[in-house]
């Protein structure tokens, strides 16, 4: 029998939590088919969700805490230091997950769990630039050792593709009137804080909403820093290739680009032949990979939103590799 979920404050000897596990229950139920079987949580934050799987788990039983932020990856070690050899951590983006299990002579995982969300840790930190709430240097970088900054898209980036980056990542319609403003700022001084773009954004934006479009400007910048979109397609494309028969896949999304890839990957996977409809017959030669189980996303209930804000917008999707032969 499993053992029941612990919460952050029964784990008296955690140090204060900084991010909140988001639909724990439902991730614990999908992701652990097998509670012998080998994990992977490929975005360990806090060490909320892993602390959870590890309490799951026999004695055989083991995780692998992955992610591309070392302060983030720190924290985690340290909130699951008691646990000792069933877990191990490594500093991977989700582009080089597949060469890392390689490299660890892994190929038959049990389960993947990706939550997409931005952690406490990070957004708390003025330094690293990812709250327009706070005034702080604009860097937004996950993996610090990547050169790439807020700064260098802000101050550096042609209008067109500023233009871009707004319309496509921040789902923005004034996209090329908030490009231009920026460019037009820039000229006359670098944008360099977070502060700085807030002002410089702030009078283009639609006075009903300031602070959701200012959300979807920094998030838009964002996803560009970090390359977001093409990483978490890949690791979902890794993911697919270590998951054994009957693992499963877990992601946790939080805005629809996101969500909307993750849904269209597993719909891809799931398809099997993709021979127009006017074939007479399949010569594709596809085969379905994997079935989803979450028809529809499962999202936080009442309780969660009310306990949790930042769980408000969370949707997870669950998928399950068949055999090739199916």
């Amino acid at each position: 029998m499993r053992r029941s979920l612990r919460s952050y404050s029964d784990q008296k000897s955690d140090p204060a939590p900084v991010h909140v596990p988001v639909l724990l229950k439902q991730v614990i139920k999908y992701l652990l088919t097998d509670p012998g079987g080998l994990y992977v949580d490929a975005t360990a934050d806090g060490g909320g969700h892993s602390q959870a799987v590890l309490l799951e788990l026999k004695q055989k039983g083991k995780l692998i805490c992955c992610d591309r932020d070392v302060d983030a990856l720190e924290y985690c070690k340290n909130r699951l230091k008691g646990f000792k050899e069933k877990v191990d951590f490594a500093k991977v983006n989700f582009k080089n997950l597949g060469s890392h299990l390689e490299s660890q002579k892994i190929n038959d995982v049990s389960g993947f769990l990706f939550d997409l969300g931005m952690s406490t840790l990070q957004l708390e930190d003025p330094e690293r630039g990812f709250s327009y709430l706070k005034d702080g240097s604009l860097d937004m970088r996950m993996d610090l050792s990547q050169k790439k900054k807020a700064y260098d898209v802000v101050n550096f980036y042609p209008l067109e593709k500023l233009a871009e980056i707004f319309r496509e990542y921040g789902e923005l319609k004034r996209a090329k009137l908030l490009a231009r403003i920026i460019v037009e700022s820039r000229n006359k001084a670098k944008i360099n804080t977070t502060r700085d773009l807030k002002e410089v954004l702030q009078p283009k934006l639609d006075p009903r909403n300031k602070s959701k479009a200012l959300s979807k400007c920094f998030q838009a910048i964002r996803i560009e820093v970090n390359d977001e979109l093409d990483e978490l397609k890949e690791g979902i494309n890794q993911a697919m290739e270590f998951l054994r028969p009957g693992g499963r896949l877990c992601v946790i999304s939080y805005h629809s680009l996101e969500d909307r890839l993750v849904k269209s990957t597993f719909n891809f996977y799931s398809k099997g032949c993709i021979c127009p409809p006017d074939f007479p017959q399949c010569v594709c030669g596809g085969k379905k990979v994997l079935k989803v189980l979450t028809k529809k996303p499962l999202v936080p209930d009442k309780e969660e939103k009310k306990e949790n804000p930042r769980s408000r917008s969370a949707k997870l999707r669950v998928c399950e590799k068949l055999n090739f032969s199916k």
